[in-house]
Order: structure tokens, then sequence, then C-alpha cells
């Protein structure tokens, strides 16, 4: 009995299509408008991106611990946006909506991927605020730049250990029906509900990941402004305690942006089964694409000390370049 029972699991075989065909946005008039849109989000957050990143990389009084943390959020948005919004304007622009079995899985990796390093800084950030103003003493013995790296590398082991499961977990499903995925990228609620075969795990990963990836930093952070807000209270001074406000201003503001909309979004996919599906994917799409845009306007323009670095920055290369105007025509008065 047992020797029929491992012929017949030796003899499973998972059907896998070649390809699957990227629905998108149906029936809506003028839905490349939405894509073109899509795309100067895109180039937006690229060189807002870049621009924070340079800023760090040239600023030497940047080079702390926490900005450590921002320029890897940057790097994260750069990323996570370059793994999504060229594909989609690839597929919809230019009619390339038939995509690979194996390159749809390694699209569904680097999203969820770089997703959740985005998640995974912003907890980092308010760990970072919460040694400030509750340790302000050893902050800098706590958070050094080698702790800070140290972290950020566990994160990415973690993250990508647990999608290489997350994603792994899809190669257990028979695709014996349709290859269409309502979505406009390889999305894994799509993908996992066209599988003829069981999805149990599918959906269980699903659960934890939302859970664990989303709820669990957002509740951590919560936390931590608690602690940040029972120690603020403590302080005499009005000013000292307004000035340590303002270094909580800007994260406040990305936690905000980032995880409302995805957390309200998740929900609502859970709980709502849209009339429209096209609803759906603007809210997801919007989820994911707007937040990496606007997290370096936030930071360049309510980080006082990413402003004075600009301005220091910018002084310093007028001044060059007076000088090497002077060079110049010292040089031509010579000839």
């Amino acid at each position: 009995m047992s020797s029929m029972l491992s012929n017949s699991s030796a003899n499973v075989t998972f059907v896998r299509p070649a390809t699957f065909f990227l629905n998108g946005l149906s029936n809506v008039p003028h839905v490349k408008y939405y894509y073109v849109f899509l795309s100067i989000v895109y180039v937006v957050t690229v060189l807002g991106n870049s621009f924070i990143m340079c800023i760090i990389y040239l600023a030497r009084r940047l080079h702390t611990a926490k900005y450590i943390a921002v320029f890897h959020l940057a790097l994260s948005d750069l990323c996570g946006s370059s793994a999504l919004i060229p594909n989609v304007m690839d597929a919809f622009l230019f009619d390339h909506q038939v995509v690979s079995y194996e390159a749809c899985l390694a699209n569904m990796f680097s999203v969820f991927h770089f997703m959740n390093l985005q998640s995974l800084t912003l907890l980092v950030l308010a760990y970072d605020r919460l040694v400030a103003i509750c340790f302000p003493l050893r902050y800098h013995v706590i958070v050094t730049k080698p702790a800070m790296f140290l972290i950020i590398g566990m994160m990415w082991i973690f993250s990508v250990i647990y999608f290489s499961v997350h994603v792994g977990l899809v190669n257990r499903l028979s695709f014996c029906g349709s290859n269409v995925l309502k979505s406009y990228f390889c999305d894994h609620r799509p993908v996992y509900r066209l599988a003829c075969n069981d999805n149990s795990m599918n959906i269980l990963i699903g659960k934890i990941s939302f859970g664990l990836l989303i709820c669990t930093p957002v509740i951590v952070i919560i936390i931590s402004y608690f602690c940040i807000s029972v120690a603020l209270l403590k302080i005499a001074h009005g000013a000292d305690r307004i000035k340590a406000i303002k270094t909580c201003t800007s994260h406040l503001m990305l936690v905000a942006i980032n995880y409302l909309p995805l957390i309200s979004n998740n929900i609502a996919s859970i709980t709502i089964t849209y009339s429209d599906p096209n609803t759906g994917i603007i809210n997801t799409s919007l989820t994911q694409t707007i937040p990496p845009m606007l997290n370096p306007i936030i930071y360049t323009l309510k980080t006082e000390e990413v402003m004075q670095s600009i301005k220091e920055l910018y002084k310093r290369h007028k001044v060059n370049t007076v000088i090497e105007r002077k060079m110049k025509c010292r040089r031509c008065n010579k000839k």
C-alpha cells in the first residue's frame, strides 16, 4: 500500500503555462493615458530618489547611521518602482502583454521584495527616532553605522529567503484553465486564483505576509511613537519638545503615506469583492507607485538637515564655478 502511494505521489505533475496574459484595465476609454500618468510618476520617482541619494552621498554632515537608512529607503523606492512601472509601460503602451511563466515569477519576487524593504526601512527609521528621543545620551553608542549596515543586511537576507519561499510555492500549482491575469503585473493573488489544484498554502502565505510584513511593522511603529510621546511629555522646555517633534514629522508622514493606503487596499481586497475589477487595479497601482514618488519630496522639504545640506552644496558649487572661471580668465590673459 505504501509503495502504491509513493508511486502515485511520484507521478504527480504540475501543469504550468508557457506564458501569462496581463489583462490590466479593460474596457476603459483612453486607458493609455493612465499608463502615461504612471510613466510620469516613474520619472519623478527616479529623479527624486536619485537626487536624495546624491545629496546624502555628497554631504558629509549626512554621513550618519540615520541617513544610511534614508539612503536605503530611497534605493528601495527606486528599485521597487523600476521593477514595476517599466514592465507596465512595456506591456500596455507597447502591447507586450504576454509574459513568460519564469519572467512572471521573477517580476513577482522583485516587486514584493522591494516593497517589503521599504516597509522594513520605515520600521528601522522609527527605531532610530525612538532611541534618539528616549535615550539621547546613548544614541551615538546604540545607533552606529556598523549597526545600521548590519540591520539592513539582515533585512535583505530575511526578505530574499521569505519571498523565495513565497514565490516558490507558486511552482506547486497547476494551471489547466485560463492564463489571463486580471492584474497589471504578476501579482500573487491573481496568479494563485488561476490554479486548478489546491491553493490553500498560497492563500495562507498571503495572509501571513499581510499580518507579518504590513500589520506588524505598523503596530511596532505605533508602540514606538507611544513611547516617544511619553518621553516628550517629560521634556521640560517647550522649545526642546517642538524641536524633537519636528525630527519625527517627516517620518510620520512617510508612515501614513505608505501604510494607510496599503492596509486599506489589502483589507478592501479581502473583504470586498469589487463589482468593477478596474477599481481594484487602480487602487493597487496607486498604492504601489505614489508613495515612492512622495518619499524623497517629503524628506527634502520637511527635513532641516537635508535642506541645509542642499544649500551648502549649492554654495560650494557656486564658489567652485567662480574659481574655475577666474582660472580660465587668468590662462586667457597669459596667452
